[in-house]
């Protein structure tokens, strides 16, 4: 089934995440970076997930799920060991329009985890659409070592001066060919040279 990518902002709304374990924290974490709105189902948590409900960041219900929980979420994530339990709150996300993500079960899940390179503001997201995620995490690896930590700082000159770009009185074709400039691979060598001659 061919996949529609999307970045989405998820501040403020509310998602579920179903397990508390290892997998389920990377997903919890995933989702703070986010600013949703986090509650989580689970009998038991790892200790990160305990000192995050402590610290108020989630809300943690220590007991089983059930289908209410379900009731005003946007988005639900199925990280616990049960297959049998992941099929049924796929289908009641299903009946419910909740977007739903069961953990390495593809044939239950409307939307996949990329792998993600981040670099400050740029975030490029790799999919294989389930068909190989070793794949897509060997790609990431790659393209970490070919945008490095530089591309952070880099990012944040380009916000700067987008900003700056858009509050002058030029033509729109004028601030595009500016914009492009600014993003071009001599403006970011030339980026690097600066930064280079600063450290010394």
């Amino acid at each position: 089934m061919p996949l529609f990518p999307a970045f989405l902002k998820l501040k403020g709304r509310r998602c579920l995440v179903i397990g508390a374990g290892p997998i389920a924290e990377q997903k919890i974490e995933s989702l703070l970076r986010a600013d949703a709105d986090v509650r989580v189902v689970a009998p038991a948590a790892t200790d990160r997930v305990r000192t995050w409900a402590r610290a108020g960041k989630i809300r943690w219900d220590a007991r089983k799920f059930r289908p209410s929980d379900l009731r005003d979420i946007f988005l639900a994530v199925a990280a616990t060991s049960s297959p049998a339990l992941h099929a049924r709150i796929f289908r009641a996300a299903r009946r419910r329009r909740v977007l739903c993500n069961v953990v390495d079960d593809p044939p239950h899940c409307d939307f996949y985890y990329g792998a993600v390179v981040r670099r400050g503001a740029l975030q490029i997201a790799i999919s294989t659409e389930g068909h190989s995620p070793a794949l897509a995490q060997r790609l990431r690896k790659q393209m970490e070592r070919q945008f490095g930590a530089e591309y952070e700082r880099w990012i944040e000159k380009l916000g700067a001066a987008r900003r700056k770009l858009f509050k002058k009185s030029i033509s729109g074709e004028r601030r595009r060919e500016l914009l492009h400039e600014l993003a071009s691979e001599n403006s970011f060598e030339e980026f690097l040279r600066r930064r280079k001659r600063k450290q010394k």
